[in-house]
């Protein structure tokens, strides 16, 4: 509820953070690693998930770990079932390049009479012509471990994590609006999903921001105001137990403005408005 009713932890995590890709986590119930590297591949690929693999998980004629989702799978499956080695090759490369979806493999109907006379099922011959493009699976568990590890500091360092993805992946983020406390930024947030239809795409940038933010803020985690002699430029810190954010989180504040005003918070404190704006140049 705190969240805006987001079921799980996937928000921020890379390739699993999406609208799309949350949906596909909670309808396929992923119990393992190899799960989630077969989930990877089906958002990547064209036409594998939405009505193809997604209905076959639906009605239960397949489950995460049968259904097809990255190139591998035809050719290892097909020589599981006893099909020849070098045809289930040739299988799965006309498969994923979706020349049998496009009706441009004239083998086709041959290779179909040997894959039902070894027992492959109907449906997943049907899945098959549906494809017109599938991932490696080595591109997938690559993506899958680099996202599993940012999970673990998620869960287990959240401090260090937000402060990594706000200095590193936000792309819209913004101390007045988030940084003020969460009754502030609820009320941003509200604001702009009545405007859904209409938000520019910088907006929705900061929305994709505010969702991460909301979860720190629901997780207990709160920031400390920008210190004009400790913030970094660039970088959120953490400073005692809490996040101060970079001066490049203000709004209007560019890349080099922030790091003049990092350097020069070096020499000591100001002395005035003017001492600021001449030492910051």
């Amino acid at each position: 509820e705190d969240i805006d009713g987001c079921k799980l932890g996937c928000l921020g995590i890379p390739e699993f953070g999406t609208d799309f890709v949350i949906q596909m986590v909670q309808d396929t119930k992923p119990q393992t690693l190899s799960d989630l590297i077969r989930i990877s591949g089906l958002s990547h690929g064209t036409n594998v998930w939405l009505g193809n693999a997604q209905e076959l998980v639906k009605s239960g004629k397949a489950t995460i770990s049968t259904a097809i989702c990255t190139r591998d799978d035809i050719m290892l499956y097909l020589i599981q079932m006893g099909v020849e080695s070098e045809k289930s090759f040739k299988i799965m490369e006309a498969v994923r390049k979706g020349m049998v979806a496009k009706g441009r493999c004239a083998m086709w109907e041959e290779w179909k009479e040997d894959m039902l006379a070894h027992n492959v099922p109907q449906w997943y011959i049907e899945s098959c012509q549906k494809i017109e493009y599938m991932f490696p699976k080595a591109h997938a568990a690559a993506y899958v471990m680099m996202a599993w590890r940012i999970a673990w500091f998620k869960v287990f360092k959240p401090l260090a994590y937000y402060a990594a993805f706000f200095s590193i992946r936000a792309t819209s983020f913004s101390y007045e609006l988030m940084c003020m406390g969460r009754e502030r930024l609820e009320y941003y947030m509200a604001d702009y999903k009545k405007r859904s239809d209409t938000l520019t795409k910088k907006e929705q940038d900061t929305m994709k921001d505010m969702k991460i933010v909301q979860e720190m803020y629901a997780r207990g985690f709160e920031f400390v105001p920008v210190d004009l002699y400790k913030a970094k430029a660039k970088m959120f810190q953490i400073v005692d137990g809490k996040l101060m954010p970079s001066f490049a989180s203000i709004e209007g504040m560019g890349d080099k403005a922030a790091e003049a005003v990092e350097e020069a918070g070096k020499d000591g404190p100001y002395l005035s408005l003017d001492d600021f704006r001449q030492r910051t140049k």
